[in-house]
């Protein structure tokens, strides 16, 4: 198993790493947002861009980026366009898509890019590899806000990602019961133990997922995300509640 080092954080090692989303609308709430980062405990930071107001405006995100970047301070900074296909706010196609991620990576802010596996074969490919130009780690992602996959179909996203160079493979689901959960957990399980050279990350989403976010490490989740102040996705639970249960349960393990 290969880990991923960003910074001075190393993914797939230790405890689950911690990232906490930026979701501001405008640079000031941007910049507020990582301000009130400073002292806390955080892994990695994430932008989700597609929450800025203007976010298909590529000059001004670049602008934003380097603002971003500087605010952040050495902490790893995952950049994240999320689309309204996967839960996000911004809807274009992937070209548009395409170009504003290499716009991104070209202003050197990311240390770690989400790419969504959605995308056209030939946009990955292309950010694939510029982020390869700019040394940023790819994180390839599959979002499901409506339901649960089986675990064969899980897994089956988790192999394709790893088999198209992702450097972390990502799968978050909206479970409806206790269940699905039970089904997110045991396809990290599988993926982990059975195929992954490379670190994941599993989640389920809403209160009833809560669990996976804080004991995923346990099934092979290499990361979870938490919240100071406005959460991007739901169910994400406060930075202070998140780092003690994952304190507690890599403490237990040692």
């Amino acid at each position: 198993m290969r880990h991923v080092t960003v910074k001075d954080v190393v993914l797939g090692q230790g405890r689950p790493k911690v990232i906490v989303p930026l979701t501001g609308a405008t640079e000031e709430e941007l910049l507020a947002q990582a301000r009130a980062l400073a002292e806390q405990p955080v892994d990695v930071v994430e932008w989700r861009v597609d929450l800025l107001d203007g976010a298909a405006d590529t000059a001004a995100v670049a602008r934003a980026a380097g603002s971003v970047r500087a605010a952040v301070g050495g902490r790893p900074l995952l950049v994240s366009v999320r689309t309204a296909g996967q839960g996000g706010r911004l809807a274009v196609d992937d070209g548009a898509y395409g170009d504003l991620l290499q716009v991104l990576l070209a202003t050197g802010a990311a240390d770690l890019v989400d790419v969504e596996a959605e995308r056209d074969a030939a946009v990955r490919r292309l950010l694939l590899a510029a982020a390869r130009d700019a040394g940023a780690a790819v994180v390839m992602s599959h979002h499901d806000f409506r339901a649960t996959l089986a675990e064969d179909e899980i897994v089956g996203r988790l192999r394709d990602m790893q088999d198209q160079g992702a450097d972390v493979t990502k799968v978050a689901v909206m479970p409806h019961g206790p269940g699905d959960v039970l089904t997110l957990l045991q396809a990290a399980w599988t993926m982990r133990s059975r195929y992954a050279d490379r670190p994941l990350i599993a989640i389920a989403m809403d209160r009833v997922g809560l669990v996976s976010r804080l004991a995923g490490g346990v099934f092979g989740s290499a990361a979870t995300f938490a919240t100071v102040g406005v959460a991007s996705a739901p169910g994400q639970a406060p930075l202070a509640e998140v780092r003690a249960v994952l304190e507690l349960l890599h403490g237990l393990g040692d």
